[in-house]
């Protein structure tokens, strides 16, 4: 789960991460507000779930409040990448000598989380390890031992020479760990962490992303949810039980499972095609489910083909095969589907799809190669 820019600032600030002074405004005349209290020159930042904010133009200084009041009347309503702009973050903009990378990922090479600290802040970390991968400075943290001030002292080191700067960046560090550890994120993420002039060290960009597995202790979760900023497939999969994930391919996928799901999408890659989206319909899947993953594929314009695979254990074969039946018949897609639907009732499944004409394929590559013939054809 993703939340705001000012939200995850909230955060940080809560756990004595130095961050701008600032608010979130709705309205004009809100940030105007909040900009005549900071007083100065402050920057107005788009607050989407999405990034390229500033090449969008969805952030903007300003010198004075009816600047402020300008500036975010032009950006509330922006579409930024699909999502509209219905909230700006009114900031103190901060003179700036140096910026610098902190943040903790999950690395799944090795299974743990990793703090990764670059003296080359304000540009995309993947950006940074494919140009300068000899300012990238990475540490696994260890789930079961505390994070040590040495420890946030030594990759603080690697980045700054000056004694107070260390000192005020070490602390950050190490504060920055806390969060992730006490909020069950899947990333935290500074950038940049900028010291200014003065040797100030601030936070002035934040991220968080929640790691949804653990929603469930996080009741308070649901307060920072802000479903403007969710793509409406998204929405829509989530009231449905799906797991979807939007990807940019031509072929839509329908399978039950997330390992299936991957190895799925791995073949469609293997074949020379791209996947459309990563759609687990999971397990005891009704037809009301195939029904609603199937509203949602039809959305996206770039899918030619429909592919679906699925493995019947706990999920029957006959129920999404009535899924599909129903859906062909109210949805009238214009793509074309193809089927692999081996496990549990296979044979009714079967029968229930002659109804439509719609033969099973025999396996898992055939499914996969048909689906991209027959999407290359309709492209």
């Amino acid at each position: 789960m993703k939340i705001h820019e000012y939200q995850a600032k909230d955060i940080f600030a809560s756990a004595g991460i130095a961050v701008p002074r600032g608010r979130v405004a709705s309205t004009p005349e809100e940030a105007r507000t909040i900009a005549g209290e900071v007083k100065g020159t402050v920057v107005v930042k788009a607050q989407v779930h999405v990034g390229g904010r500033g090449k969008a133009g969805g952030v903007k200084l300003a010198r004075t409040a009816a600047e402020a009041e300008h500036h975010t009347a032009a950006i509330l309503g922006m579409d930024i990448k699909g999502l509209t702009v219905k909230k700006v973050l009114v900031a103190e903009a901060v003179e700036i000598a140096s910026e610098a990378y902190v943040g903790v990922v999950i690395d799944r090479s090795i299974r743990r989380p990793v703090l990764i600290v670059s003296a080359a802040g304000g540009m995309d970390i993947e950006e940074v390890a494919r140009r300068f991968p000899e300012k990238i400075v990475k540490l696994p943290l260890d789930p079961l031992l505390p994070f040590q001030p040495f420890q946030a002292r030594r990759v603080a080191y690697a980045v700054y020479d000056t004694p107070s700067v260390i000192q005020q960046a070490s602390d950050i560090i190490g504060r920055l760990v806390q969060v992730f550890w006490q909020h069950d994120c899947s990333l935290v993420e500074i950038n940049p962490l900028v010291v200014t002039p003065g040797d100030k060290v601030l936070a002035v960009d934040a991220k968080i992303n929640f790691d949804d597995n653990a929603a469930w202790r996080h009741p308070e979760w649901e307060a920072l949810r802000d479903p403007d900023s969710e793509l409406a497939a998204e929405v829509e999969a989530k009231a449905n039980d799906l797991s979807f994930v939007k990807l940019d391919g031509n072929i839509g996928c329908v399978v039950n499972g997330a390992g299936l799901a991957m190895a799925t999408m791995d073949m469609v890659k293997r074949f020379g095609a791209e996947p459309a989206n990563f759609l687990d319909i999971g397990g005891s899947s009704s037809p009301e489910k195939v029904m609603a993953a199937m509203r949602i594929i039809l959305r996206d314009q770039n899918v030619r083909a429909i592919l679906f695979n699925i493995f019947g254990g706990i999920t029957r074969c006959d129920d999404v095969a009535r899924g599909i039946v129903q859906a062909v018949r109210q949805l009238k897609p214009k793509v074309p589907i193809v089927v692999r639907l081996t496990g549990t009732n296979e044979r009714e499944a079967k029968t229930i799809l002659e109804q439509i004409h719609l033969p099973v394929a025999p396996g898992m590559e055939a499914v996969v190669q048909q689906a991209i013939e027959l999407a290359r054809q309709a492209a």
